[in-house]
């Protein structure tokens, strides 16, 4: 039997929603409602549709970033509304306005195309531009913080559209207030400011190696991302192959005397000092000093080319995929004394 669906003015409301096509760890899942729109401005008549007052809501983009470890009670929002506007330009800084539902990846590749600066390093990554800020996404030594202007956002608690300077985003390593405050936002559009000519973010472990194998001697941002794509294809598995979140667990930071510690007891567990005086450490390393690399339990497992990143062979729900992170995460404890904070949303 089909899923009743009620179309309303710039949406489509779907009740008791399949959710597997709707996250990359293809967790089999459903929720009382989903509301796929195609324009924001819905919203307001959506959130104040009698049947869905109340209920717990969850905006989604690609479903990148969660774990459905069961069904979802309540509304699940996925913003549709796609486009690229540029909407300034001053002194070799150019400001532009995407949708929330523009994907991420083709978002980073149109900005190559017209020889922008700053994004380069985060090709490739799943899930949608609206969905960015909100974990704060990072790669190869680059946040999405950094190139953010604003955030475009329905706040449910002033029920309006606001515009957040990113100074208002309190954004953390894989964080910001729209992680910390789900129920409060729904992002709409972000728009950020991008560089014509910018130092290029070549330091982290693999890039000059992949450039140089690539004969690329005085690299532009094109060059870059195109090393940060073979890498990421190397050790990372694809999505669309395999059910998967990317990396699952945070490098975690801890303090400069339990690193001291560490150090002396694990001399290869890679450190890396941070601003406030914190040491980050090496989660991959510290999963794969455990044995826990290619673990596998029915279909739930732990990929064989990167210790960080949880996978569904198959059938896996998501309680045997959470049931399976918790395990690694209480070896690596026992192990070094470190407890590993998941990356995605674990859900219900």
């Amino acid at each position: 039997m089909r899923p009743a669906q009620i179309e309303l003015p710039g949406c489509m409301l779907i009740e008791d929603a399949p959710l597997d096509a709707r996250n990359t760890l293809r967790v089999k899942a459903r929720s009382a409602w989903l509301a796929a729109l195609s324009d924001p401005a819905a919203l307001p008549r959506l959130l104040d549709f009698p049947t869905l007052r109340g209920l717990p809501l969850l905006a989604l983009g690609a479903g990148s970033n969660v774990l459905f470890t069961g069904d979802w009670p309540g509304l699940i929002v996925q913003l549709r509304n796609s486009g690229i506007e540029r909407i300034g330009e001053a002194r070799g800084q150019v400001q532009l306005r995407v949708g929330a539902g523009e994907s991420w990846d083709a978002w980073v590749r149109w900005t190559l195309a017209q020889d922008l600066v700053g994004l380069e390093n985060l090709i490739l990554i799943p899930g949608t531009v609206g969905a960015a800020p909100i974990q704060n996404i990072g790669a190869y030594g680059v946040e999405v913080a950094r190139s953010i202007l604003s955030v475009e956002a329905w706040d449910r608690e002033r029920n309006c559209f606001v515009e957040l300077p990113a100074n208002d985003c309190a954004f953390g390593y894989r964080d910001s207030r729209f992680r910390r405050e789900p129920q409060r936002w729904i992002i709409s559009a972000v728009r950020f400011n991008l560089a014509r000519e910018g130092a290029l973010h070549l330091d982290y472990a693999g890039i000059r190696e992949e450039l140089a194998g690539m004969r690329v001697e005085q690299p532009r941002a094109v060059h870059v991302a195109e090393a940060v794509l073979r890498l990421r294809t190397r050790k990372l598995p694809d999505p669309a192959l395999i059910g998967n979140a990317g990396s699952f667990f945070k490098n975690p930071q801890v303090d400069a005397a339990l690193a001291a510690t560490l150090r002396m007891r694990h001399p290869g567990l890679p450190q890396w000092p941070q601003a406030d005086g914190s040491i980050k450490l090496s989660a991959a390393w510290m999963v794969e000093a455990t044995g826990c690399k290619g673990l596998r339990e029915g279909d739930a497992g732990i990929s064989e080319r990167h210790a960080l990143v949880l996978v569904n062979h198959g059938a896996a729900s998501g309680a045997q995929l959470w049931a399976l992170a918790v395990r690694v995460r209480d070896a690596v404890h026992m192990r070094f004394g470190v407890l590993l904070e998941a990356e995605p949303r674990v859900l219900p």
